[in-house]
């Protein structure tokens, strides 16, 4: 992308309102995304951060006026600039508290938006974290009346949702750009560094109203992780004017630094945004997650997390079904050469590219719940088999017919022209036929159905073969109904090697069916190991923020709610123990 596009509009006493250009170029990225949302009260240089973090002079609007110049939220989606293979995908998003603004009940939406769509949500103030900072954040103080994690959410006996780990698991890391800030990194006379800075200012008071301290709590107890950068004012009041115009000598240094600084940092430990279980996000999956949670906000619902996660999971494994079977099939066609001489030779091929297919799609399915999806993945996968079995035999059958119709094709003219039908005709005629099939046995390529074939071609000829025979009039009654006889035991032969051959191809088609259920089988169980892997690190990460909450807590005096994080750590901990366990097994197909 040249230049960001709005992503989500938010239009003058309108919804918000997905635009579908954007979401078009959103949804064209298959790789992993690093999604960066900066959001903050309106006039305080958010989107300059975010030209820096895309290296870019000019890209999202500035401004110096006291007019808001970003409505709705923006998107540029860039090539990450230190993870290969990842999509660095920037949110800019208006600024809040705006009163020129005649819509200002969506600004707690988009505070809510940004958090559910991004992996690193930056919220950007001006001046110092102090009581007025944190009142100015009472957004984040209404996110759970406009968040869900789940459709049902426990209840405690007091009729609160019972776990505040279910924010962790969903909400994005926790970045604090602080601009213009003008006041000494120091605490009781020390230096302090800038994530001290924060930690301090988040400190709760026992004797303040809860209302005064809801906004740490909620920063501390919803975000897995928190990081503090301070700014210094860029340049003079003057020149800010013009500030993205201005060159870099006419900068602050050391605001240059932190500027620097905070870059490198959002490039280098930003992660790729994941869902529940550690599901990879791509550009793809992003855009039905942002069109879920609008959908949602228009209709007058409250975006459910766990709602969006299982109707992605939906999208996202039909087409992880579509992937894989689009993927059998072309390497099917480029390496299977038709006809095959044995079936053994079809199956072969058959199982390498069975196995890539799975591995295609478990690689983008996830909540595949009774493994749903990855049973018609198997039926498919199987009717595709048959599918070229039938094109191998017809590839087969069509080829030794054209090579019988030639090499006969002498011997059809002499039938049509009596020539065998004299005495001692039909000997040539026998003679002639053995020839004829012999040069057809050393044709190369005729595949499977040679035999097959060459069975039905020798059948239809029998009538034929038998007025020659009446016609010879050089054999004897018995030698003729001998002749009859010999015949008839050399198509029974014929029929029972045939059937013995197809018996085999019988025995091999359900062994291979029974190693397709094996393949299957090995490459689930080692996805849901690693998926068990991701899960307890989920539960070890929920686990360390409460146990630090909760030491936070008791030296803050509140043992209210140290006993209350104390349930959930008990609770977390035997969901630990289950999953540690082995969780339950598989059945498939």
């Amino acid at each position: 992308m040249e230049e960001p596009v709005c992503l989500i509009e938010n239009n003058p006493n309108e919804q918000l309102r997905v635009n579908q250009e954007a979401l078009k170029i959103l949804q064209s990225i298959q790789q992993p995304v690093v999604v960066v949302a900066i959001v903050g009260l309106y006039r305080t240089g958010k989107s300059y951060l975010m030209n820096k973090l895309a290296e870019k002079k000019k890209g999202f609007s500035l401004g110096a006026t006291i007019q808001a110049q970003t409505m709705g939220i923006w998107m540029w989606c860039l090539p990450h600039p230190k993870k290969p293979g990842h999509t660095l995908v920037l949110l800019d998003t208006e600024g809040l508290g705006d009163v020129e603004k005649s819509n200002t009940a969506n600004d707690s939406w988009i505070f809510a938006l940004s958090i559910l769509l991004s992996s690193t949500f930056v919220y950007n103030s001006m001046g110092t974290i102090d009581q007025y900072a944190l009142e100015k954040l009472q957004y984040v103080t209404e996110l759970t009346k406009r968040i869900k994690v789940k459709s049902t959410p426990a209840k405690d006996s007091e009729g609160e949702e019972e776990d505040s780990g279910d924010f962790l698991r969903f909400f994005p890391a926790f970045v604090w750009a602080v601009r213009d800030f003008s006041l000494l990194l120091k605490l009781n006379g020390k230096p302090i560094t800038e994530d001290e800075y924060l930690e301090n200012a988040l400190k709760r008071k026992k004797d303040n109203p809860e209302k005064l301290d809801l906004a740490k709590k909620c920063i501390r107890q919803y975000f897995p992780s928190r990081k503090c950068f301070v700014f210094d004012r860029p340049a003079s009041r003057r020149d800010l004017e013009e500030l993205e115009d201005l060159p870099e000598s006419k900068l602050n240094p050391e605001f240059l630094e932190q500027v620097q600084h905070f870059c490198r940092y959002i490039h280098e430990q930003a992660q790729a945004k994941v869902i529940q279980g550690g599901h990879t996000v791509t550009g793809t999956s992003l855009g039905h997650l942002v069109v879920t949670y609008v959908d949602a906000i228009s209709s007058g619902s409250i975006p459910c997390i766990e709602n969006a996660v299982v109707a992605l999971a939906q999208i996202e494994n039909t087409a992880a079904v579509h992937d894989a079977i689009t993927y059998y099939e072309a390497e099917m066609e480029k390496h299977l050469k038709l006809p095959t001489e044995t079936i053994e030779e079809l199956l072969e091929v058959h199982a390498q590219y069975e196995k890539e297919a799975i591995k295609v799609f478990l690689a983008r399915a996830f909540k595949d719940v009774n493994h749903e999806y990855q049973k018609e993945l198997g039926t498919q996968l199987h009717a595709k088999l048959l599918e070229f079995c039938s094109c191998n035999e017809k590839a087969s059958s069509d080829r030794c017919q054209a090579v019988l119709t030639q090499l006969f094709q002498d011997v059809e003219e002499a039938i049509g022209k009596g020539s065998y039908s004299v005495a001692g005709g039909y000997q040539r005629f026998l003679d002639d036929q053995k020839e004829k099939v012999d040069q057809y046995y050393l044709v190369p390529g005729k595949g499977l159905m040679a035999s097959q074939v060459l069975q039905d071609f020798l059948k239809s000829k029998e009538a034929a073969a038998q007025s020659i025979l009446q016609a010879d009039r050089t054999l004897t009654d018995k030698q003729k109904e001998v002749e009859v006889e010999r015949v008839k035991a050399e198509a029974s032969a014929r029929e029972a090697e045939l059937h013995e051959k197809m018996k085999d191809e019988a025995v091999q088609r359900a062994q291979q069916q029974e190693k397709s259920f094996e393949e299957h089988k090995r490459q689930l169980e080692t996805k849901m190991e690693e998926d068990r892997r991701k899960l307890l690190a989920e539960h070890e990460m929920v686990m360390n923020a409460k146990l630090q909450e909760q030491r936070r807590l008791q030296e803050e005096g509140f043992q209210r709610e140290v006993n209350r994080l104390q349930g959930e750590i008990q609770r977390l901990n035997s969901a630990m123990r289950q999953q540690s366990s082995g969780g339950s097994g598989c059945v498939i197909l």
